[in-house]
């Protein structure tokens, strides 16, 4: 093979499939005509020996309470949120514990990357700290060490957004921004069209061996709609402006197709304490407020019933959905093409809970 790892990223998701079983395999791989089994999987994690995270695609676990927020209605009470979060992990994976329930998706050996998103100006807009809070206690008691956690961020100011920081994490949690330049791959060419574009992985996402993706519900100008799969790629990657033509699709699905990503993410967490349903992901323009938190360890699932969420709220408010004003996510549904995850409405289990 030639220098790069080469992925084709055309315009078409149908195209970039292929017609043929054979076709469809090599894309799921994130390998391209260039590309080689050796050169993908050497960008791979694997759990530790005899562990193996559950799995659960479909599954979705909501968790609901009312008056969930702080007077000044941007941010969630931290009593509310360490019962919402419980909740959550413990019925969706049968355990009686946060730090057995945590078990199930990172083991004491792992190096765990918590990857948040505060992309909103301000901080009226982003994972909460009083979420990760918890979350960042859960791992701990799983049997993690603190020193094998970082918490990470693109720039210091999305992180800044979250309102964590290394002064408020649990001591040896490291909080880390790349900034798009700490990076940790060699060039690896994803195909847009005819166009290598040279994108590389970013050091925290690559030192680890297990990814918890903490995600929003948001509008997105570009993309439509941004959930799980967005905020991994994107948020993970150096040259994140240039996989954005043709409203990103099939870019996403593909970066996140990528080994370097697919190993790595155990468990998706979605702060959906508020929803952004118009004028983002910037600009926090027009969001109400949600008072939930989902579990999945399918991103796919989540970014189908997120979508549908937008669309719903908008159609409340008088407006256009994502389809009919341009922004149709067509990543979201070439994210199930390649498998990962459900992509099928009908095949998506919600399990609502209050607390």
């Amino acid at each position: 093979m030639g220098k790069h790892d080469e992925i084709d990223n055309g315009v078409s998701r149908r195209g970039f499939i292929g017609t043929t079983a054979a076709g469809a395999a090599v894309v799921a791989t994130g390998l391209g005509k260039a590309g080689t089994a050796s050169a993908q999987t050497s960008l791979a994690a694997s759990p530790p020996t005899g562990f193996t995270p559950m799995s659960a695609p479909g599954k979705i676990v909501k968790v609901s309470r009312a008056g969930s927020l702080q007077p000044n209605g941007l941010y969630p009470k931290p009593e509310a949120a360490k019962a919402m979060f419980e909740k959550a992990m413990l019925e969706l994976t049968g355990e009686k514990s946060l730090g057995a329930a945590f078990a199930k998706f990172v083991h004491k050996s792992d190096k765990v990357a918590v990857k948040l998103n505060g992309i909103a100006k301000g901080k009226k807009f982003g994972t909460n700290k009083e979420l990760v809070d918890v979350i960042l206690a859960g791992i701990i008691e799983s049997g993690v060490p603190a020193t094998s956690i970082v918490v990470y961020e693109q720039y210091g100011s999305f992180l800044a957004g979250t309102r964590v920081d290394q002064s408020n994490v649990p001591a040896g949690v490291k909080c880390v921004v790349h900034s798009n330049k700490d990076m940790a791959t060699p060039d690896i060419a994803f195909l847009d069209g005819k166009t290598k574009i040279k994108t590389k992985f970013a050091r925290p996402l690559m030192e680890a061996t297990a990814v918890i993706n903490v995600s929003l519900i948001k509008d997105h100008a570009i993309c439509g709609y941004t959930g799980c799969l967005k905020n991994m790629t994107h948020g993970s990657i150096n040259v994140p402006h240039e996989h954005h033509a043709h409203h990103a699709s099939p870019q996403i699905a593909k970066l996140y197709a990528h080994e370097a990503i697919k190993s790595r993410v155990r468990l998706h967490i979605t702060d959906g304490y508020k929803v952004m349903y118009d004028g983002g992901p910037v600009e926090v323009v027009s969001y109400v407020p949600h008072e939930a938190v989902y579990v999945t360890t399918d991103p796919v699932a989540m970014d189908v019933f997120g979508w549908e969420l937008v669309d719903k709220i908008r159609k409340e408010k008088g407006m256009k959905s994502l389809k009919d004003v341009g922004r149709d996510p067509a990543y979201i549904p070439a994210a199930a093409d390649l498998g990962l995850g459900i992509g099928d409405r009908a095949k998506i289990v919600v399990k609502d809970f209050t607390v």
